[in-house]
């Protein structure tokens, strides 16, 4: 009995992922000029925010697709945040550097706290967020065979219910 009442705490310290339909945790750290992050910010907008780390391949591979995404939709419509999950603030730094010509918001959780609140245990972890601020979609890992195509799919069924965008440099068509 004291074992499950003490895996019970434990989750409840590490947090419950929100799950489709819930709104998520609003802080998504600060980004790379010291500005808080929320995802209230971007009410309206299609929200990407996967949780990352420079030692994951995967979580790289995702996140030059995701950018990819953005730049086809355009920002005006699709936002993507990456979070940096558990590592130094040096580490974070020079990864900064390497990824500088990347055009997304990244944010950095060296402690895992952001992660705790959004329930991540491993990474990649990705949550897609609709115009209304309520998580929509959720994927723990990455394959590209097989993720990318459904988050493609996820992304354009939330497109359709957006209104329509104006002329954008960069394009406004649904992602392909």
């Amino acid at each position: 009995m004291a074992l499950a009442g003490a895996a019970l705490l434990a989750a409840a310290a590490a947090g419950a992922a929100p799950a489709p339909g819930e709104v998520p945790p609003d802080a998504l750290g600060d980004d790379r000029d010291g500005h808080a992050v929320r995802v209230g910010d971007f009410r309206g907008r299609i929200l990407v925010t996967t949780f990352w780390a420079s030692w994951c391949g995967p979580c790289l591979r995702e996140l030059t697709l995701l950018e990819r995404l953005q730049q086809v939709v355009g920002r005006e419509r699709l936002v993507v945040v990456g979070v940096n999950w558990k590592e130094d603030r040096a580490r974070y730094q020079e990864i900064l550097r390497r990824l500088a010509g990347l055009q997304l918001t990244l944010t950095h959780d060296s402690r895992g706290r952001i992660g705790a609140r959004y329930g991540v245990e491993a990474i990649p972890r990705l949550f897609i967020v609709d115009a209304d601020g309520r998580v929509a979609y959720a994927h723990t890992g990455y394959d590209p065979e097989t993720s990318l195509p459904r988050i493609v799919d996820e992304i354009n069924s939330l497109l359709q219910r957006l209104p329509p965008a104006g002329p954008v440099a960069g394009g406004a068509a649904p992602a392909s």
